[in-house]
């Protein structure tokens, strides 16, 4: 429970301190003193998002700190929060930087508040299930994480089958392109590197000329007339040959001009093999240059270089067996998917089985509650449709194919209407009072606060609710602001919210009230001009007949 808050420089809040306790803590005040205020900065400390505009005028930061207890805690638990005038917000558990997400995430569990706004969640049908989801947690819960499982992966499936079905209408509208490219490049036949070679050759056509002429000339001079090199080297072997027996030297000499001798002689001959085949005739040149242009425009088109136009082709050859295969696939995907349809058709039904069931205990709980808060001829009842298009075909969704609404009977012999089109606000204030009190009784939350319950509501009902919110505070300590004298009688402490002011500012304080002091505040709230004795003894009695109702 929350056993003392601490707010300074907040709003018009220059430092309050105060101490709660068990039970029904009660608080009141007149309108602007500030009330509303004090639950904000408790919103804050339990991670509420915050605002600089929070930080009181002229100061550099605000600082709310709630301390926690619990019976089961060695030390209590302080919440911190400091929001700074230039815009940076801290938060801390026990002196510990958290993130707010993970304040909140903390907070949740021990304080729950009900702002006078929140009712709005009754009337807006896309919350009831939510809100019934929550009510039975535990017998939902399970089930509902399974089907969110499944669902993920019925939607993931669902995407990926799409995706193959798009992909082959878009090989099927592509295909003769494809083709037509593959075609392309498998007719004119690149090999790996024969760009280069054609152009050498080439070269070598254009120069044929030149080059045998430079040819003929060196195969004279090698070995085709009488002093040519071969008949030098060949006279030179035979001096040599007829002294090398004097010397191992002159012999290695002679073995080394024989291998100049003969390796020249095979040099003439390739020489001569080569001149013969230089001359080209003009359609060889034709050919060559044609075999490079479409050399070049596959290159062009497909890449810049041979070795990416293979790459290209193999590419294309890959993607028209990817179509050819896409058949099969979308197949096996179909079926993979049609299986999830129905794992999650299974897990959809099972957990609106398991709602309906959850829905007949709370429907008896509701108003069990609501025959308590003076709703003697009501009847609240939950209604289940299935999710389902314009075709009638189910949609599935994360939450299962449950489409939730309360409805609600107000007056004895009326049908069963939507809560939001029956209720008034007084109505609705009542009937939100009894979803919290189920739900903080399941989710087991030690504090509850509520921030003006009583909107809309007077005389014998305001009475019941303040013996509603008495019964709430044996099994939570309870926190509500309230204007309804009805309701504060029932209180076990009582606070007074007031302002003060000074020659340059306002401040707005607090202060428990017992005896003379909370007789006169109950006087006030029971809507007495002046403090007269009658309006005291009034106030007194009221005071007098809580007590009764609460030991009750």
């Amino acid at each position: 429970m929350i056993s003392q808050l601490s707010i300074d420089n907040f709003a018009i809040i220059q430092h309050l301190e105060v101490t709660f306790h068990d039970g029904l803590n009660i608080m009141t005040g007149e309108t602007g003193a500030g009330k509303s205020i004090i639950i904000e900065a408790v919103s804050l400390a339990l991670g509420a998002r915050s605002d600089t505009a929070f930080v009181r005028t002229g100061c550099e930061r605000a600082l709310i700190q709630l301390v926690l207890t619990d019976p089961s805690w060695e030390e209590p638990v302080i919440l911190t929060r400091e929001i700074f005038a230039k815009g940076k917000s801290l938060c801390r558990i026990n002196d510990r930087i958290v993130t707010r997400a993970s304040l909140s995430e903390f907070s949740r569990r021990f304080v729950d508040i009900h702002g006078q706004y929140d009712h709005q969640s009754l009337l807006d049908p896309q919350m009831h299930l939510s809100i019934l989801d929550a009510c039975a947690r535990e017998q939902i819960g399970p089930l509902k994480e399974e089907t969110a499982r499944l669902f993920a992966l019925y939607e993931k499936s669902q995407a990926e089958l799409s995706a193959l079905k798009k992909k082959k209408s878009e090989l099927l509208q592509k295909r003769s392109f494809l083709e037509f490219k593959r075609d392309e490049i498998s007719r004119i036949d690149p090999r790996p590197g024969e760009d280069q070679n054609l152009e050498q050759a080439l070269s070598l056509m254009k120069n044929s000329g030149a080059v045998y002429q430079a040819l003929s000339l060196s195969y004279e001079n090698l070995y085709n007339r009488e002093d040519s090199v071969s008949d030098l080297l060949g006279s030179l072997m035979g001096q040599l040959s007829q002294v090398e027996k004097l010397s191992p030297q002159i012999e290695a000499f002679t073995a080394c001009a024989s291998d100049c001798y003969y390796r020249l002689l095979d040099l003439s001959e390739q020489i001569r093999r080569f001149r013969d085949r230089v001359e080209f005739s003009p359609q060889q040149i034709d050919q060559t240059i044609q075999r490079l242009e479409d050399l070049n425009q596959l290159k062009a088109k497909y890449g810049g270089s041979i070795q990416a136009v293979l790459e290209y082709y193999a590419n294309l050859e890959g993607a028209l067996e990817d179509a050819e295969d896409l058949d099969e696939r979308i197949l096996s995907q179909e079926t993979h998917t049609q299986e999830l349809a129905v794992a999650l058709s299974q897990s959809c039904a099972g957990l609106s089985l398991r709602r309906k069931q959850a829905a007949e205990s709370i429907e008896k709980a509701i108003n069990r509650e609501l025959s308590q808060l003076n709703f003697q001829n009501a009847h609240f009842s939950v209604s289940f449709q299935e999710n389902r298009d314009s075709h009638g075909q189910a949609v599935f969704t994360s939450q299962g194919l449950d489409v939730v609404e309360f409805m609600i009977s107000t007056n004895k012999g009326e049908a069963l209407k939507p809560l939001g089109k029956i209720a008034s606000g007084g109505e609705i204030s009542r009937i939100m009072l009894a979803f919290k009190r189920i739900l903080g009784d399941y989710d087991r939350i030690p504090t509850m606060i509520f921030d003006e319950i009583d909107s809309g509501i007077s005389g014998q009902a305001a009475a019941v609710v303040g013996k509603k919110l008495a019964q709430i505070g044996k099994n939570h300590q309870v926190i509500c602001i309230t204007h309804l004298a009805q309701i504060a009688a029932m209180g076990e402490h009582h606070y007074k919210i007031f302002k003060s002011s000074d020659e340059t500012q306002t401040y707005t304080e607090i202060q428990p009230l017992s005896g003379k002091d909370l007789i006169q505040e109950i006087a006030r709230l029971s809507g007495s001009l002046a403090l007269t004795e009658g309006a005291l003894r009034n106030a007194e009695e009221m005071l007098e007949l809580a007590k009764k109702a609460k030991e009750s």
